[in-house]
């Protein structure tokens, strides 16, 4: 059965992609659908690339764990090193490797995460490459707060996901990347169209909001402060880790004096719910520029959520072949 659907959806769709904000349960939809599917999970999230950086980017590993013991395979987790400031233009070349064997064993891949810009430069298709340093841009952009530059990158139409932006140096990296394809515009033509079913995981803001400050509690229980830690002690620079932005960046400046513990439980908590919002108006983006995007109650069942999508994939199936 699970081979039969892999290989019948792929008429319609290459691809089922899963998104929402943080919290919101996408990882243990995705794990239960690519097993509906005869596949695995490939991530879609900018931090959990990183290795040894696991409680803090909600990897949430179990979840890839069935019942019987058997893992469903993912990619794109732990494929780089902490400290190294690995970028969408990365992102694109290892997905496609990715993708390219899932289709070649005629599976229907699932790509799952909530960072925007890089779901976005698979799904719309364009051609990144490699963004060089700027140093006159920095220069001339040292001294700005972290809201002033994120409203410059809001100005830009193009590529860059504020959502993932909290801190300086991503700011002017993100205004570095629009600037150089401001003059050199990414190319339409190199890379492959994906057909994608596009589903949303919704959850009312409050119970967001609820979730999100449970995990966190939960994450630091786990040792979340411990793995930023260690990390510090195995050499990662403390300015390294602060450019990851969220668990990173507060419980690095906790652990070097600028915070207080409970000030950085404060305003780690309260950075996560912007986050989550931030994603939201990115995704809500996402379907103004032409990604339509099927919305389903992330309350519901698992199975039922499964089973939703399976017939949206039926449907349009059927639609197409009328």
């Amino acid at each position: 059965m699970l081979r039969e659907w892999g290989i019948s959806c792929h008429k319609m769709y290459d691809m089922v992609t899963i998104v929402g904000p943080t919290a919101c349960g996408k990882t243990s939809l995705a794990v239960s659908l690519a097993c509906r599917l005869g596949t695995g999970v490939i991530s879609a999230d900018s931090r959990q690339v990183y290795r040894r950086m696991d409680l803090g980017t909600g990897k949430d590993l179990s979840d890839y764990v069935l019942p019987d013991g058997r893992t469903v395979p993912y990619w794109l987790i732990d494929i780089a090193e902490p400290g190294y400031k690995y970028n969408v233009f990365e992102y694109q070349r290892d997905f496609l490797s990715v993708y390219n064997e899932r289709r070649a064993k005629g599976e229907v891949a699932v790509l799952c995460g909530g960072t925007g810009m890089y779901i976005e430069a698979v799904l719309r298709g364009f051609r990144l490459v490699s963004v060089p340093v700027n140093e006159q841009l920095r220069s001339s952009l040292e001294g700005k707060s972290l809201e002033e530059l994120t409203e410059m990158l809001r100005s830009y139409k193009t590529l860059h996901n504020t959502s993932d932006v909290d801190t300086v140096k991503r700011a002017i990296r993100g205004i570095e990347i629009e600037e150089y394809y401001a003059s050199h515009p990414p190319k339409d033509d190199e890379f492959p169209k994906i057909r994608s079913l596009v589903v949303g995981v919704l959850v009312d803001r409050e119970l967001r909001r609820e979730r999100i400050s449970q995990r966190l509690r939960q994450r630091l229980d786990a040792g979340m402060v411990d793995e930023v830690r260690a990390l510090l002690n195995e050499g990662i620079a403390a300015e390294d880790l602060i450019y990851y932005g969220l668990e990173y960046k507060y419980i690095t400046q906790y652990l070097t004096g600028m915070l207080t513990y409970d000030e950085m439980v404060r305003q780690l908590e309260i950075a996560i719910h912007q986050f989550a919002k931030r994603q939201m108006t990115w995704f809500r983006g996402m379907e103004r520029r032409g990604i339509p995007i099927h919305w389903i109650d992330g309350t519901l069942p698992t199975d039922e959520k499964v089973s939703l999508i399976m017939n949206l994939l039926e449907n349009e199936e059927k639609e197409n072949d009328n």
